[in-house]
């Protein structure tokens, strides 16, 4: 726990990791690892020889498909290929195997109906606004989330949350864009503007949505932000609007 706390991700670097503890304890140790790393906030990355076979097979093995697809199951943040794509002869199929393989172990129920925290006391607002919104969310009919975000953390948090609904993290701050890519189901969205006028703040924000396609017209999105947009933490509001009938007078 104590090495959770302090870093900014985890590696599950199941090579290294199996010469000290020997391969029969992975399986138990990368699930545990995982489940704590959730508790604590903490990203985690699934590594080693997940798609091994695929560095001279066009096709991944059962067990390989397997593998990725537990790694999904169990929480991870992302899976990582390594030998797979840098030397191996079909690097393309790789990737787009790995990503079938993450997109419909994701859409299984056991991914999607998560108690996660459900029983924990909050000490921060903005943590506490961001459960909700997940648990709303997966409880009802909402085609996205939109998260105006200034360091990552509210969207962070909702990514500890399992569900099949895409969160966007809209931010000025490229630093938190690129830092938000990793985190799972959260899809980064740049923001430039900072509103004091949060009803234009809430249209600009579905109206980017509904460009780029991720919602459209008759859609439920929810929307969390700040009473003081362009300042960290300061998250304490969650909203639940209808694409194309929001009111512009109402924050």
């Amino acid at each position: 726990e104590e090495i959770i706390q302090a870093s900014d991700a985890l590696m599950i670097a199941r090579g290294d990791l199996g010469v000290e503890i020997g391969d029969a304890n992975l399986p138990a140790v990368q699930k545990e690892i995982i489940h704590k790393a959730r508790d604590f906030n903490c990203v985690t990355i699934t590594a080693t020889q997940m798609m091994e076979s695929m560095r001279d097979n066009p096709i991944p093995t059962r067990a390989e498909v397997f593998d990725v697809a537990n790694a999904v199951l169990d929480g991870t943040d992302a899976v990582m290929l390594s030998a797979e794509t840098a030397t191996g002869s079909y690097p393309s199929q790789t990737v787009r195997a790995m990503s079938d393989i993450c997109l419909n172990a994701e859409r299984q129920s056991r991914a999607i109906k998560s108690r996660h925290r459900l029983d924990d006391i909050f000490e921060k607002v903005d943590e506490a606004i961001a459960m909700a919104a997940m648990y709303t969310a997966n409880h009802l009919d909402v085609r996205a989330i939109a998260t105006l975000t200034e360091s990552g953390s509210t969207s962070l948090w909702m990514s500890r949350i399992s569900s099949s609904i895409p969160i966007y993290a809209l931010s000025r701050h490229e630093s938190t864009n690129r830092k938000v890519n990793l985190y799972r189901g959260v899809f980064p969205v740049f923001f430039p503007t900072i509103h004091t006028n949060h009803a234009e703040a809430n249209q600009e924000a579905v109206e980017l949505m509904k460009n780029s396609g991720a919602v459209e017209e008759g859609d439920l999105v929810i929307i969390t932000k700040g009473d003081l947009m362009g300042t960290g933490g300061g998250t304490n509001a969650m909203k639940i609007v209808e694409v194309g009938n929001m009111p512009d007078f109402i924050g």
